[in-house]
């Protein structure tokens, strides 16, 4: 078994070194953007190398607080596969035992911890997640965010889960590094339990050495003269403690901004609220064609999935009224019409869609 958390060591396997404790994978040196879920995975299967982890083990770790099915574990295997190039470069890390479950079976060794890394004084240039290659259907609040930012330094990004606030965030960020310069600091808030450790974790983003119980003040010291954007992302479980810690910082240092996502606003003095909305779906009406329907973001996000996992995909006359009815029985989600669309190969189109009428649905509101 590999501790993970051992002073935070990195674990080194191939090109790729893998800080658990700061939730950070990196790819030749530079930072890889694996969603959380996938991460978790990841960390798992790493302490556990070498051994044959159950389906429903994994399931348990990484979805301790939903109910989900192995569909939602095999869409985020495939994600954390292609992240490592296991599908085409010829690597092997995360192997699939037919019956039994998954087992990380690269090599592993450990090297420096990440505290050896960073200074103690000054933030580290921008640690930011890549964005997606292509974004369907948010060009226009990717727009109006960055708009937003530049007129309010609180900006935060309200929706549901898995609507894609994290997306948009992320497309936003990397168009305003060259505003800040670099300075632009991704603070990943999803997987933090105690909400008591807000402020050294993003004190550790930012590569700085805590060495007191209380890191704000030397956290102000460091922020109050930057102009840097930080982006708080899945701060909803954590709006206590984050809301007057945020509000504290924008007050104190004058040229920093603050984008963050979260289920619900932070409620703070100078906060400014975008509510993304779910994806346009086509209309329930009769005579809508193939061009009809794929001219909404929902049913392009459907079927470019669908392309990503099969290889190749044409959208078929008989099959687009289905898309339109899968897109709207979906309401719009991009995370959930993601996870339908991963469904297609093993049941189709049609079958897809006769999953909404059965437990299933439920469980794609989960991933």
């Amino acid at each position: 078994m590999v501790d993970t958390n051992d002073q935070d060591a990195a674990i080194s396997f191939g090109p790729f070194r893998l800080y658990a404790r700061s939730r950070l994978l990196e790819k030749d040196g530079a930072p890889l953007h694996l969603g959380g879920r996938a991460l978790d995975i990841l960390i798992f299967l790493v302490e556990r190398a070498g051994e044959v982890i159950d389906k429903r083990e994994l399931i348990k770790r990484v979805w301790a607080d939903v109910t989900v099915d192995e569909g939602s574990l095999r869409f985020h295997i495939t994600t954390l596969r292609k992240a490592l190039g296991d599908a085409g470069e010829g690597s092997r890390y995360v192997v699939n035992v037919p019956g039994r479950g998954y087992c990380f079976a690269g090599p592993l060794a450990r090297s420096e911890s990440s505290e050896t890394r960073t200074g103690p004084a000054v933030p580290s240039p921008h640690i930011l997640p890549p964005p997606l290659a292509r974004m369907i259907g948010r060009d226009d609040a990717v727009e109006r965010i960055s708009t937003e930012l530049a007129q309010h330094r609180f900006v935060t990004i309200v929706g549901p889960g898995g609507i894609g606030k994290t997306s948009v965030a992320l497309a936003v960020a990397h168009r305003e590094l060259q505003a800040f310069g670099g300075q632009v600091n991704f603070v990943d808030f999803g997987a933090l339990t105690d909400a008591r450790l807000v402020p050294s974790t993003i004190a550790a983003t930012l590569g700085l050495t805590v060495n007191s119980e209380d890191p704000m003040p030397g956290l102000l010291t460091v922020l109050r003269n930057r102009q840097m954007l930080l982006i708080f992302d899945s701060c909803e479980h954590i709006i206590d403690e984050l809301a007057p810690l945020a509000e504290h910082i924008v007050q104190e240092a004058p040229e920093l901004h603050i984008l963050a996502t979260s289920r619900e606003s932070f409620r703070t003095e100078g906060e400014r609220v975008h509510r993304l909305f779910p994806l346009d779906c086509p209309p329930q009406r009769d005579g809508l064609g193939i061009a009809d329907i794929l001219a909404y973001p929902a049913s392009q996000l459907f079927v470019e999935r669908i392309a990503e996992s099969l290889g190749e995909f044409e959208l078929s006359e008989e099959d687009a009224p289905l898309v339109a009815e899968i897109c709207r029985r979906l309401d719009g989600i991009a995370l959930a019409i993601e996870l339908a669309a991963g469904r297609v190969n093993a049941y189709g189109i049609a079958g897809t869609a006769s999953l909404l009428d059965s437990r299933f649905s439920l469980l794609w509101r989960g991933g």
